[in-house]
């Protein structure tokens, strides 16, 4: 039995190690949280961070593995990497990963080949950060972010250099490396694109689109509350994102993979790559686009990463109009209950809310604090957009 090392077990990630246990595989797994549900499902497990790329290449070693997995992690994605190339597995060019996933390589390394991208600058202290944008080199609002974090965490748009300070400073207390990065706001057209897609032997064979909606009312209103799939803009619009990736995709000598992406174009309908995740999209995207085109994006990058074959002659065309929706509460507290309209339940087709009356909840300031995530269906675009625009009105999280 062929052995593959996953990255993570959180709830999200359960389901990469029930599917590779279905595929035939024996699974090992490493997380550095003790009560991760997913040593429950794994037949073997370490408790070992998925970011410290040498106890993990210790235990890969000590396994014997064939194979290695970051599903849903862009953490853990350069580990994964890092391994498979020390160990000669399948995987993507390491230096290529790093790049996708930090913020400051990736946006050097955009403008350097001609990508359209915003005027941006990776730093390691605040001071120098400060002063930039006390001097003017940025035109006002700028993003910050810490370069290596996921789900939004950490994210602030500053609009002016007297708040500039307290939002570097949270910024810089996500990044596990200790650099953030500053970049100029792109205006959007239209929603922010989301979504995943797939690549075998550098060539991008699937991918699907999907619109971005936030809730302006969250401490952090950056963070995605849900993506609503498909996108809702032609396809010669999508066509140009789908070839942007594409060159990225072989500038970076990538193989095969699985991807997240978050996108932007403009008025002028220039594509900008805001993120492109050398992993599969957390918030149970990939069950939404199984739903949606029938295509098993979690079998996908198992088998991406025991250098298996990937048919694609099976890959059907999109139907249905289908989202997943972030719980979040706006609030720290203790949460009573979670009141859904009849009209919210008759579109849920699954339920994956993890917090339940009595449990202490956070604020949503990233992916992290979400109570969980509804999976669901609609009847059509517009009924589908506006439910996840304005989810005041079917879904209210009480607190104590």
């Amino acid at each position: 039995m062929k052995k593959l090392l996953l990255l993570g077990g959180s709830a999200q990630q359960v389901i990469a190690i029930e599917t590779a246990k279905k595929l035939g595989c024996y699974t090992v797994l490493c997380d550095y949280l003790t009560d991760n549900p997913g040593q429950y499902h794994a037949d073997r497990f370490y408790l070992v961070s998925t970011t410290d790329k040498e106890a993990v290449l210790d235990v890969a070693k000590k396994e014997k593995i064939d194979g290695i997995l970051a599903y849903a992690s862009d953490p853990a994605a350069p580990t994964s990497a890092y391994v498979a190339e020390k160990l000669g597995l399948p995987g993507n060019p390491y230096d290529s990963v790093e790049i996708l996933c930090n913020k400051d390589r990736f946006r050097k390394f955009l403008a350097e080949n001609g990508f359209c991208t915003p005027k941006a600058q990776g730093y390691i202290d605040i001071k120098s950060a400060m002063s930039d944008i006390e001097n003017g080199f940025f035109k006002m609002p700028v993003i910050v972010k810490p370069v290596d974090s996921s789900g939004s965490k950490g994210v602030g748009k500053i609009e002016n250099a007297d708040e500039a300070a307290e939002k570097l400073e949270y910024a810089m207390s996500f990044s596990r490396a200790k650099r953030i990065i500053v970049e100029e706001f792109v205006e959007k057209y239209g929603y922010q694109i989301a979504g995943d897609g797939l690549s075998v032997e550098g060539k991008l064979v699937f991918r699907y689109f999907a619109n971005d909606h936030f809730d302006p009312k969250c401490i952090n209103p950056f963070v995605p509350i849900s993506a609503s799939f498909p996108y809702n803009m032609p396809s010669e619009i999508q066509n140009k994102i789908h070839n942007e990736i594409q060159r990225l995709l072989s500038l970076l000598k990538m193989k095969t993979c699985t991807y997240n992406f978050d996108m932007r174009i403009d008025r002028d309908l220039n594509v900008y790559l805001m993120e492109v995740a050398p992993r599969d999209g957390g918030n149970y995207i990939p069950d939404v686009i199984k739903y949606a085109t029938g295509v098993d994006l979690v079998e996908c990058s198992i088998k991406a990463a025991m250098g298996e074959q990937i048919d694609c002659s099976g890959f059907g065309s999109p139907s249905g109009f289908w989202s997943y929706y972030a719980v979040h509460s706006y609030d720290d507290g203790i949460l009573k209950d979670i009141l859904i309209s009849d009209e919210g339940k008759k579109h849920i087709v699954e339920n994956h809310i993890i917090k339940k009356a009595g449990d202490k909840i956070s604020s949503f300031t990233g992916a992290n604090t979400t109570l969980g995530c509804l999976l669901m269906r609609f009847d059509s675009m517009e009924q589908m957009l506006d439910m996840m625009d304005n989810s005041e009105k079917w879904i209210e999280v009480v607190l104590e």
